[in-house]
């Protein structure tokens, strides 16, 4: 049975068949019976709840405040924002009844051709309509604002083709629509919730990010500007892991959402949103893990700590029990997640394996030579080194082993990163480099035609323009054309 959970495609055969045995044998998620659908199971959710909790508190230390808004929006809603609807209409998905029957033999059920309702409506793909008609009637006065809502809700985007976490028909995102009086504060606004993100990759999930701006062919549909952090798989393709944009005054002239300001004259209120999704799930899978199954931070493991008593009579069982408890407690004081196994009906091997194929940072093994010798041997994740130590200070240890590992794959994770960020100015170059993955810095000349070339070229897009490298692009040419560089960019193959 060990062996039958550890047989995963290997990486290096078939990454994406990889990923796809891990989501199903590490019981994170599983396909549901509506094409392009999952079901996340409790051990899946378990890691999403952790992510959810820890950006919940860094969205409400910024003044954000959750709402809930329906998930249900009229068609005509789209109508008002040209580039909105532009943006989702192909993955839109519209509800045009209200109530089913039985067919006339009562053999079928069936649509009441009765029931066809008066105005059609979009499952929501986002919410920026239905939010910025609501705002309309919350907004009057420059007293009232800012407004800062954030809902976390699931949408509905009509996908093709989908994978598990990183493209699905439905998926839980949180979406957060900030109203402001000016363009600097929302602005401002949409910057900060770039960086909350972003310190949530690294600190939380242990994932390295580059901060950028989108080229204005990949912002989001109906904003001014775009800020993103994208993150290298290890296949060393980008994973777009979060959004955040400023919308300028567009909502607001579409849904007439003005107030007056401190001289008393009306003005068009200014517009943010930002969201993340489950797609994050699929970021945390494919940055850490390896061929023995899933590798997770502490921060977000549902499990920290796996205790595995393994012994011979109940009498020995008691005894190692007792032995382990105070432990047990003092971990839990600590705010560490422990699972204590000392159930019967699987073999030591087996629960090793499983526990390994689901990530768990820690394993804490006793037996009956240990408990004699007042030993217990630990085993880390992440690196799979285990050794046998004093029972004596072992929560201290512990303790002190999860912060290691949590800098410790982070660390990993970087350091594959940076060393897969090449400089190329030859076209030809790039086309073949680029196929084996990796991101590639390189001068544009900031065409939308170049832009188009390059990905239709190499299956390459144009990831951000880096906030943190410096645009020095005198004296640089484009690798296409060979006019003027305007940009600095991260150009790869993406999910």
């Amino acid at each position: 049975m060990a062996k039958e959970l550890k047989q995963l495609t290997k990486r290096a055969d078939d990454y994406s068949q990889w990923f796809n045995d891990l989501v199903v044998k590490a019981d994170l998620a599983e396909q549901a019976p509506v094409r392009g659908c999952m079901i996340i199971k409790p051990y899946g959710y378990a890691i999403w709840e952790k992510m959810q909790a820890a950006l919940d508190k860094a969205f409400k230390k910024t003044g954000v405040q959750n709402a809930y808004f329906p998930l249900l929006i009229p068609k005509s809603f789209f109508a008002r924002e040209a580039e909105h609807v532009k943006g989702f209409a192909k993955e839109s998905a519209v509800v045009t009844h209200y109530r089913l029957k039985t067919s006339d033999d009562g053999k079928d059920i069936i649509v009441d051709p009765e029931a066809k309702l008066e105005e059609e409506l979009i499952i929501r793909p986002t919410s920026e309509t239905m939010i910025w008609h609501t705002y309309k009637n919350w907004i009057n006065s420059y007293r009232d604002l800012p407004i800062l809502c954030n809902q976390w809700c699931n949408v509905m985007r009509w996908e093709m083709r989908t994978r598990p976490f990183l493209r699905t028909s439905e998926f839980l995102w949180q979406e957060g629509h900030t109203a402001h009086a000016t363009k600097e504060e929302a602005e401002a606004k949409a910057v900060e919730m770039l960086h909350v993100y972003a310190d949530f990759a690294e600190k939380v999930m242990a994932v390295p990010v580059v901060r950028g701006v989108k080229s204005e062919t990949e912002r989001f549909a109906g904003a001014l500007n775009t800020y993103t952090i994208e993150a290298m798989m290890q296949d060393g393709k980008a994973l777009q892991s979060g959004t955040s944009h400023f919308l300028g005054q567009n909502f607001a002239k579409s849904f007439d959402v003005t107030f007056l300001n401190k001289e008393n004259k009306p003005e068009y209120v200014w517009a943010t949103s930002w969201g993340v999704s489950t797609r994050l799930m699929g970021a945390l899978i494919m940055t850490h893990s390896d061929d023995n199954g899933l590798v997770l931070p502490p921060a977000l493991a549902p499990i920290q700590v796996v205790i595995v008593p393994i012994y011979k009579g109940e009498e020995q069982l008691k005894a190692i029990s007792d032995k382990l408890q105070p432990v047990i407690n003092e971990l839990e004081e600590l705010g560490v997640s422990v699972k204590y196994d000392d159930s019967d009906n699987k073999r030591p091997g087996f629960k090793f394996a499983d526990y390994e194929l689901k990530g768990v940072p820690v394993r804490l093994v006793m037996g009956g030579r240990d408990l004699e010798s007042n030993t217990i041997e630990i085993m880390r994740r992440d690196t799979l080194e285990k050794e046998s130590v004093s029972f004596d200070g072992i929560v201290e240890r512990v303790k002190n082993l999860l912060k290691d590992i949590q800098d410790n794959i982070y660390k990993k994770a970087l350091t594959y990163r940076d060393e897969h960020i090449f400089e190329c100015d030859n076209y030809d170059e790039f086309k073949e480099r680029v196929k084996k993955g990796g991101f590639f810095l390189c001068p544009w000349d900031g065409t939308a035609e170049t832009e188009a070339k390059i990905k239709e070229d190499t299956q390459a897009t144009i990831r951000c323009v880096p906030l943190n490298i410096e645009q020095n692009v005198e004296g640089k040419v484009d690798m296409v054309t060979g006019k003027p560089a305007k940009n600095l960019v991260i150009i790869a193959r993406a999910y």
